[in-house]
């Protein structure tokens, strides 16, 4: 080791570095509180570039998205992927490199999971996110917003900062805090800090709430000292007007991107086309856009539709926890089952109830032909036996067949905007969907 490295000595896993003066030790310095084999300018390259290389349908568009920790680049649109701390809730991490590759390697952070343990600092010594999970190929989107367990609480945010209900209690994010934990995080990217509200407030909350998080964002760029990538948060609930003002001040900061907030949160699905269009129409054409909140398949079309390239979305972790796998096919057209059958056993057109006693005995997989490793290791029938006594297992097999699945909905989008066809795509995915919506809930009256 050294003579310059002496054991802890109340945590000898730990070496630290000898000086001159022992008496008080200065923790100023980075190295003087960790491992010699440990790296910090090892792993994270602030580096990011975004390019677009197609358009269809005129605001859909196909773009790459090159992120310093991730040595190939993920093409958009794209989806991130929901995390507990850092890693997907129920798929290990040595099952990590069965995903699509390199679709499956763009992470969705919530710093509100590392508020209290790990401590920043602790982050900071040991390097980041990269290092502390060892994920060092991985990209990092870190936002706020947990849409899961910890949404906002607008009722409880004021003029120092956003409050989120967190599963350890309310908690009041101010600006400084806020970067101060992004610094010890170290991801590829993350967004400032914002305040979103329901559209239910009134038109002076939803002002107010656009005024703050621009002056957050402001306080986020000037305190941002690393030089991350910081991503301009836009807000303005079901206001055109508010949309429209806030992206309008947020494109005149110098940002790397935008984050599309405040979906998700009670708009009406058929106001949230001119929402979204009021935004992108003003936003500038070669930084990426990244929204959260949207999930369903026909949301995400509705978002691509608009111009947005990355999804946060937490439709599979939903799915997964309820006993749900994907099923519907990946160009939206041919379905099979009767809106009655599925119904009767608590499916639809584009899942299947796995808790329902109909694939007690089935032995086939979850989709034909699917290359994913559930399916290709398991039965609808192991499935279900899993899920009724309550086994993590079950969650695990769904998440990693449901991340599989969605993630190739992706790609069939991606395709679809390279050729030109997306509108067809979209077209054809959403009647095919609304036919079979409208059949279930008329059989359904028939049953009844």
């Amino acid at each position: 080791m050294g003579e310059n490295w002496v054991r802890d000595s109340q945590n000898p896993c730990i070496y630290r570095q000898k000086r001159a003066n022992s008496a008080k030790p200065d923790n100023s310095s980075f190295s003087s509180c960790r491992s010699p084999t440990l790296n910090p300018k090892l792993f994270v390259s602030v580096d990011m570039k975004f390019a677009v290389k197609a358009w269809s349908g005129g605001r859909a568009r196909t773009g790459v998205l090159h992120l310093g920790s991730c040595p190939t680049p993920i093409e958009t649109p794209s989806l991130l992927l929901s995390t507990r701390k850092g890693l997907p809730q129920f798929t290990p991490p040595d099952l990590l490199p069965s995903l699509p590759f390199p679709d499956s390697r763009l992470f969705h952070v919530s710093s509100l999971h590392f508020l209290e343990v790990p401590s920043r600092q602790t982050i900071s010594k040991i390097g980041g996110l990269h290092q502390l999970l060892g994920l060092p190929e991985h990209g990092f989107v870190c936002i706020p917003r947990d849409s899961i367990q910890c949404l906002p609480e607008c009722n409880s945010s004021n003029k120092f900062g956003a409050s989120f209900e967190t599963p350890s209690g309310r908690h009041l994010m101010k600006p400084v805090e806020y970067v101060e934990l992004i610094t010890s995080l170290k991801p590829n990217v993350w967004t400032a800090l914002a305040d979103e509200v329901p559209v239910w407030v009134s038109d002076k909350r939803n002002k107010t709430s656009v005024d703050r998080t621009i002056r957050w964002l402001d306080e986020c760029i000037e305190l941002n000292q690393a030089g991350g990538p910081v991503f301009g948060s836009i807000v303005g609930g079901s206001s055109v007007n508010e949309r429209e003002r806030c992206a309008q001040e947020v494109a005149s900061r110098n940002v790397s991107g935008y984050w599309i907030g405040g979906f998700g949160l009670g708009e009406n699905i058929y106001e949230r086309p001119a929402l979204l269009n009021a935004v992108t129409d003003i936003l500038q054409e070669e930084k990426p856009r990244l929204i959260s909140g949207l999930g369903l398949p026909e949301e995400v079309l509705q978002g691509v539709a608009a111009g947005i390239d990355v999804f946060d979305s937490t439709y599979i972790c939903h799915l997964t926890l309820g006993g749900f796998a994907l099923t519907f096919p990946l160009d939206g057209v041919e379905m099979n089952a009767s809106g009655i059958e599925l119904t009767n056993i608590g499916s639809d057109q584009t899942k299947i109830n796995l808790r329902a006693t109909a694939y007690r005995k089935d032995m086939s997989p979850i989709v034909a032909n699917c290359n994913c490793y559930t399916c290709k290791n398991h039965t609808k029938a192991y499935i279900n036996h899993l899920l009724n006594v309550r086994e993590m297992l079950a969650q695990t097999l769904l998440e990693i067949h449901n991340t599989h699945h969605y993630l190739g909905f992706f790609r069939s989008i991606r395709e679809a905007i390279k050729s030109g066809n997306f509108d067809q795509f979209r077209q054809k995915f959403v009647e095919s969907r609304c036919y079979h919506v409208a059949a279930e809930a008329a059989a359904a009256a028939a049953f009844m």
